[in-house]
């Protein structure tokens, strides 16, 4: 299986899937640590990646994605966004909604 479908499969396996620098509990850049706090309040499960134990999917995601920074937080297959998107939805309480709904399928 090449990156591009690793990727693929990854985002229809999960409903929350988040691509960050490091892992929720051990966040390796303070963009990837107030995104992944503002899913872990959303009080849900979600799936995360690691793109720097992962450099293929860290070059691939970009140019599939047609997003060029992380984190990246895809809900329900589509790409929600970066870290300001998913601050700013989660304090509007848009992320709550949409994550409960997604989990809620």
């Amino acid at each position: 299986m090449d990156t591009l479908d690793t990727i693929k499969q990854q985002i229809a396996e999960n409903p929350v899937l988040i691509y960050m620098k490091g892992s929720p509990n051990q966040p390796q850049c303070g963009f990837s640590q107030r995104a992944t706090q503002a899913l872990m309040a959303c009080g849900q499960r979600f799936a995360y990646v690691d793109i720097l134990s992962n450099p293929d999917i860290r070059s691939e995601l970009p140019k599939y994605a047609n997003w060029p920074t992380f984190p990246q937080l895809w809900v329900a297959g589509e790409l929600v966004g970066g870290c300001d998107i998913i601050t700013e939805m989660y304090e509007n309480g848009e992320l709550q909604e949409l994550i409960n709904a997604t989990v809620a399928e």
